[in-house]
C-alpha cells in the first residue's frame, strides 16, 4: 500500500469548508411567513425525537447568521455549505412566493459577501413543505412539480450571487427512511413498489434542479447531486478483496446513481425490484441524467468487506467492541474516505468529487473554563483526512471538502443531545464556543495539509 508523505499539500485550489441545513440551525419555524414542513410535523409525534425536541430555535441562525459568519471568518473558513428551506420561499410547496422568505436569504447572502465566505447552496435537504405531503409527498408526481417550480424560482432570485448548487441531499434518507424507516419524517411505512417510487420522484427533481441551473444560473453557474453512497471497504488490499468491493459498491449504488451517470435502470436492479419496480414516465430518464457538473459524496463510515467462499462479496459485521462514535450507525472507519471517493471515480467516471459531509457525533462535548476539548473529534477528522490524503495523492480527482458541521445542532431523531459541530451551541443561551476540532480544523485550512 503507497504512504502519503506526512509533508502532503493539497492541490493548491482544494477547497475547504464546513456545512449545516437550514431545519437544523435556522429555528424561526414559523416566522415571516414560512411554511410548516414535514420535520416540524414529524418532531410534535410523540417519541419521534429525543428529548422530544423540535425544530422551533433550534441554533436560532435565522437572527443570528451575521455573528456566525464572522466566527467562521475567524476561522478562516472561505467555503460554507447551506441549504434553503423550502417552506420560507414557497410556504405550501407550489404556490405563492413567500417575499420575506426570498429577502431572508439575501441579507443572508449579503452577510456571507461581506465576510469573503462563498455559498455552496442545497436546494433541498429534508425539509418537504407539508402540505405536499398532505396531497401525496414523495409517493406522487406532485413533488417533481413543485420542485421544478421552487428550483426555478430560487435561482432566478440567487443565480447572480450562488454559483455553486447542489440539488438534494442524500436521497436515501428522505426516501427510504422517511417512507420504509419510520425514523426520518414523514416516518410513514409503504410497500417496496412506493419506496421504489419516491426514489425515481427525487431523481426527477434532481433533473429538474440542473435543468433550473442551466437556464437561469448564469455564467459559472454548476451543479451536482449530493449523494449518501453506500461506501464499501476492502477489509485487505487484496485483488480479491478489491474487486469484491467494487462488485458491492457497483450493485448497491444502482438505484441512484446508475440513472444519473448512464440514463436507464440496470436490468440486475429491475430484476431485483420484480413487480416493485419504479413507473417511468416519458422523458425522465433524458431530464435525470442531464450532465451535472460535480458530485459530493457524504461519507462517515462504510460496510467491510470481503470476497466470499463463493466468489460472492461478503460483508463482516462489526464486533460489539468496534470502535464506534454515540450515533449507532457510525463505526469509525477513516478508509472510506479513501475508497469511497475512488469507488464513484472508477466506477462511474465522475472527474469532480467533492466531500461534502465528514464528521462524527457524540453526546459530551462539554464547555469547561471556556474550552471544549473535543479530541474524540480531533482524532476522528486527523485520521479520516490522512486517507483523503492518501486518494488525492493517488489522482481521485476530490477537489473539496465539508465538515460537518459547523455547528452542534438539530441531529434528526436524535435532537439536541448528538453534538457534531466543530462549534460548540449552548442551545439555552446559544453562546457558541469554538472546539478544539475548530482550532485544529483551522490550521489545516491554513496549511492545506493534515496536521
Amino acid at each position: 500500500m503507497p504512504v502519503t508523505p506526512a509533508s502532503f499539500v493539497f492541490p493548491k485550489k482544494f477547497i475547504w469548508g464546513v456545512a449545516t441545513a437550514a431545519p437544523q440551525i435556522e429555528g424561526a419555524a414559523r416566522a415571516d411567513g414560512k411554511g410548516e414542513s414535514v420535520w416540524d410535523r414529524f418532531a410534535r409525534r410523540p417519541g419521534a425525537v429525543a428529548g422530544g425536541d423540535t425544530l422551533d430555535r433550534a441554533c436560532d441562525h435565522y437572527h443570528r447568521f451575521d455573528a456566525d459568519f464572522a466566527l467562521m471568518r475567524s476561522l478562516g473558513i472561505r467555503h460554507y455549505r447551506l441549504s434553503l428551506a423550502w417552506p420560507r420561499i414557497h410556504p405550501d410547496g407550489d404556490g405563492r412566493v413567500n417575499q420575506r422568505g426570498i429577502d431572508f436569504y439575501h441579507r443572508l447572502f449579503d452577510s456571507l459577501e461581506r465576510h469573503g465566505i462563498t455559498p455552496w447552496v442545497t436546494m433541498f435537504h429534508w425539509d418537504l413543505p407539508q402540505a405536499l405531503e398532505d396531497r401525496g409527498g414523495w409517493r406522487s408526481r406532485i413533488v417533481p412539480e413543485a420542485f421544478a417550480r421552487y428550483a426555478d424560482t430560487i435561482v432566478q432570485a440567487y443565480g447572480d450571487r450562488v454559483k455553486n448548487w447542489i440539488t438534494l441531499n442524500e436521497i436515501r434518507c428522505f426516501t427510504v427512511h422517511g417512507y420504509n424507516g419510520a425514523d426520518k419524517a414523514p416516518g410513514a411505512r409503504e410497500s417496496a413498489q412506493v419506496v421504489n417510487q419516491t426514489i425515481h420522484h427525487a431523481l426527477v427533481c434532481h433533473g429538474h434542479g440542473v435543468r433550473a441551473v442551466r437556464e437561469f444560473g448564469g455564467r459559472g453557474a454548476r451543479c451536482g447531486l449530493t449523494d449518501n453512497c453506500e461506501t464499501v471497504v476492502p477489509v485487505t488490499e487484496s485483488a480479491a478483496d478489491i474487486a469484491a468491493a467494487r462488485t458491492w459498491f457497483t450493485e448497491a449504488n444502482q438505484p441512484v446513481l446508475d440513472p444519473i451517470y448512464r440514463g436507464h435502470y440496470a436490468p440486475a436492479y429491475l430484476k431485483r425490484c420484480g413487480a416493485a419496480r419504479p413507473v417511468v414516465a416519458r422523458g425522465d430518464f433524458e431530464l435525470i441524467s442531464e450532465p451535472a457538473d460535480f458530485v459530493g459524496l457524504n461519507i462517515y463510515t462504510g460496510a467491510i468487506v470481503r470476497r466470499g467462499r463463493t466468489g460472492r462479496p461478503e460483508i463482516i459485521a462489526p464486533s460489539a467492541s468496534y470502535p464506534r462514535t454515540d450515533s449507532a450507525w457510525l463505526n469509525l472507519l477513516p478508509r472510506a474516505l479513501y475508497w469511497g471517493p475512488k469507488l464513484v471515480a472508477e466506477v462511474y467516471g465522475e472527474k469532480n468529487i467533492y466531500i461534502t459531509e465528514n464528521g462524527c457525533g457524540y453526546d459530551d462535548d462539554t464547555v469547561k473554563d471556556g474550552e471544549c476539548q473535543d479530541l474524540h473529534r480531533v482524532e476522528y477528522l486527523r485520521s479520516y483526512l490522512k486517507e483523503l490524503q492518501r486518494a488525492v495523492a493517488e489522482g481521485v480527482p476530490v477537489r473539496g471538502y465539508f465538515v460537518w458541521s459547523f455547528l452542534d445542532n438539530f441531529e434528526w431523531a436524535d435532537g439536541y443531545r448528538r453534538r457534531f459541530g466543530i462549534v460548540h451551541t449552548n442551545f439555552k443561551t446559544q453562546r457558541r464556543t469554538p472546539k478544539l476540532s475548530a482550532k485544529w480544523y483551522a490550521d489545516v485550512i491554513r496549511a492545506n495539509r493534515v496536521l
